[in-house]
């Protein structure tokens, strides 16, 4: 396990030395561990976001309105962002090992549960376990993932795991939502229910038994949260989420009554989001290691340029997808690299660090596709989300910026 960064004074020799080394390292390969991790994301992602494809089955069968259905993806996010800290503190004295396997129980129970609901308030507590163990995992794992990989390769690991959601959107839901609409919602609860129970089985054969390094009391954790660069990163997260959801929230109303394309049309363009999006994750665990705000600045600011130029010029069918597929590369390039720098600023091995950085990214979700609809329903009409999430993402810039000063004013003075 990897200790904190250091507070030491760093001299030019040492700083190109540690460059070097750290370039090397950035092209090893990862440990499997962290590979596994990603195919765990995999399921987490495709349970987070199958439900959205199956609501009207969900609400037919439940005898409830779309609306009401609505509130399963509602109760996920809240477990999600209250759960995650929460969660990971009470697992604070476990071993990792033991963590990740009683996050997946929890998760495969949730949809065990939610899979033999009769009743929406028993699918909605289904629902919030679920998120209970997805917001453990991610606490967990992230802290597992940076410190197998190592501090040079710590955003290379984030990334396959944040790959691993986006490969979900491109593929388990999609797939999911198929076999929900073919054979009812109750089947997918089911295999992803089997599935987290299986991945928890090979959790417990390869993942080491290991405590962690370090302070793990509460107080060494909520010391860890003092750094107010720490809260900038947050900040930053939430606010780039939110950019991206207030726009991608209504990508399919901006694609039909905007730039004219058939209903039909819209999946392959959500699919061409998707695929940017797993390739700006790939770009942002290669390049985040080694140039972090050289690569988070202009990322952000062009998803800013992005969701303007959406709300300018999606009249026309072929500008819209493109600028859709641009928008899921420049947006979700920044995912890996903020997560990344939690654990820089923190130190390696902390959870509860790990577990607001979920929760922010939830925030950001929650907050931008609630001030999407806000704007779509105004007087901007079809226009208002995207400017919405131009507006979210241009205030990112404001943190990012400092953020990078005050990187810049550190490595000055170790200089």
């Amino acid at each position: 396990m990897t200790s904190p960064p250091s507070t030491q004074p760093v001299t030019p020799a040492a700083a190109a030395l540690d460059h070097d080394r750290g370039t090397t390292v950035g092209k090893a390969k990862l440990p499997p561990v962290v590979w596994l991790l990603g195919a765990v994301a995999f399921i987490m992602g495709t349970s987070e976001l199958i439900v959205a494809g199956l609501l009207p089955e969900i609400s037919g069968d439940l005898d409830v309105s779309v609306a009401s259905a609505g509130l399963l993806i509602t109760v996920f996010a809240i477990g999600m962002m209250v759960g995650a800290p929460a969660m990971s503190m009470a697992t604070l004295r476990l071993p990792r090992r033991s963590a990740m396997v009683a996050a997946l129980l929890v998760f495969a129970a949730g949809h065990v549960v939610g899979a033999l609901a009769s009743s929406l308030p028993l699918a909605l507590a289904g629902r919030f376990a679920a998120a209970l163990g997805n917001g453990t995992f991610w606490a967990v794992g992230a802290v597992v993932a940076t410190a197998a990989a190592g501090p040079a390769a710590g955003t290379r690991a984030m990334g396959v795991m944040v790959g691993g959601v986006t490969l979900a959107n491109i593929v388990g839901v999609p797939l999911g939502t198929a076999a929900g609409q073919l054979g009812g919602w109750r089947g997918p609860f089911w295999i992803l229910a089997v599935l987290a129970v299986a991945a928890a089985a090979v959790i417990a054969r390869q993942l080491p038994a290991d405590s962690g390094d370090g302070d793990s009391s509460l107080r060494g954790e909520l010391k860890s949260l003092r750094h107010p660069r720490l809260w900038l990163v947050y900040l930053a997260i939430a606010l780039v989420q939110g950019g991206m959801m207030a726009a991608y929230s209504y990508v399919a109303p901006l694609l039909t009554g905007r730039a004219g394309l058939t209903a039909a049309a819209v999946p392959p363009a959500m699919l061409g989001y998707g695929v940017g999006a797993l390739a700006g994750t790939m770009l942002g665990g290669r390049l985040g290691d080694r140039r972090p705000y050289a690569t988070l600045v202009p990322a952000a600011a062009v998803t800013a340029v992005l969701l303007g130029a959406i709300t300018l010029w999606a009249t026309s069918s072929v500008a819209a997808v493109v600028l859709v597929v641009l928008l899921g590369a420049a947006g979700i390039t920044t995912n890996p690299i903020l997560v990344g720098e939690v654990v820089r600023i923190a130190g390696a091995g902390r959870a509860l660090p790990m577990a607001l950085a979920t929760s922010a990214f939830q925030v950001g979700i929650a907050v931008g596709s609630w001030l999407g609809g806000v704007a779509l329903t105004s007087a901007l009409g079809l226009e208002g989300p995207s400017l919405a999430g131009f507006a979210l993402a241009l205030a990112a810039l404001l943190p990012l910026g400092l953020l990078a000063a005050s990187r810049r004013t550190a490595g000055a003075a170790r200089g």
